[in-house]
């Protein structure tokens, strides 16, 4: 099936899920949405998360997307009820799959899990782990510092070691054996964190395991691009398309493919007005 996958954030961190995505499903095309213009989501009430984003999945939708993917933890925890109500397409969320994974991969039992003060006080994690198996103990930390520090591109500085070092410190007090990277940014701070936690714990990235997630559901529902497709990529963000793009190479780790775009959200509901170039509504699907 040709038409795109959506994928959805309310910034820059989840093209490390495109990045991931890619590897997993090259012959994939893919449409972002990055709400930029109402980022951050962490600090925002929960039914304001719910409602941005419906308004990014109905965005996606006219598209013509096969399935929609939340790449934005905070959205992941607060609005995947909500999405999978109203959705006609198949949703994956990171939270979940990061779960699975983890719940898949701890020898002892004990998981740690790194977020923005959102996903940590939403207790996504440890109760998407708990549903999985009760037996699992949960360490999380907040990690503020972790998002401004990679958009500053600062990965490998002793400042962000020592930002690190203290974030963790509640976890290799816990012994955790495996570390889940709940957020979008994190996974551009890998190294540094490994070499804090120690090479014999498990670094889990949500979005590769969504990643995997999404290639087997399309697979199950002969939802696949036909072998051999030459993807086409779309980045639409609502703010900052040029910084979008200037930035966009720290978290793909290569140059950015595809058009990027800001989409126009003077009228509302502000997802009916942009339809790309030369195409109508019809052609998308």
């Amino acid at each position: 099936m040709k038409a795109p996958l959506g994928v959805f954030d309310s910034g820059l961190g989840g093209l490390t899920v495109v990045r991931s995505l890619v590897r997993a499903l090259p012959a994939e095309s893919i449409a972002y949405f990055g709400d930029t213009a109402r980022l951050p989501y962490g600090n925002k009430s929960p039914a304001t998360v719910r409602r941005l984003s419906l308004e990014a999945y109905w965005f996606l939708r006219h598209l013509g997307v096969k399935a929609f993917v939340v790449a934005c933890n905070s959205a992941s925890a607060l609005a995947m009820e909500t999405l999978l109500r109203e959705a006609d397409v198949p949703v994956l969320g990171v939270v979940e799959a990061g779960a699975r994974r983890a719940a898949a991969e701890t020898v002892g039992g004990r998981v740690g899990v790194l977020g923005t003060r959102a996903t940590i006080g939403s207790r996504c994690y440890e109760e998407a782990l708990g549903a999985l198996n009760p037996s699992i103990e949960v360490a999380a930390a907040a990690c503020p510092l972790f998002v401004p520090l990679v958009e500053e591109g600062w990965l490998d500085r002793e400042v962000t070691r020592q930002v690190a070092r203290d974030y963790l410190a509640p976890l290799r007090e816990a012994g955790v054996d495996t570390v889940i990277l709940g957020c979008t940014h994190y996974p551009l701070l890998r190294r540094v964190i490994q070499e804090e936690m120690g090479e014999g714990v498990r670094l889990i990235d949500s979005g590769e395991a969504v990643a995997e997630e999404v290639r087997d559901m399309l697979t199950s529902r002969s939802l696949r691009a036909p072998a051999g497709a030459v993807p086409r990529h779309r980045f639409l963000v609502s703010d900052q398309a040029e910084r979008f793009a200037e930035e966009a190479g720290k978290f793909l780790g290569e140059d950015l493919l595809g058009e990027v775009r800001a989409v126009d959200q003077s009228d509302l509901p502000w997802y009916d007005r942009w339809v790309p170039p030369g195409e109508t509504r019809e052609q998308e699907g």
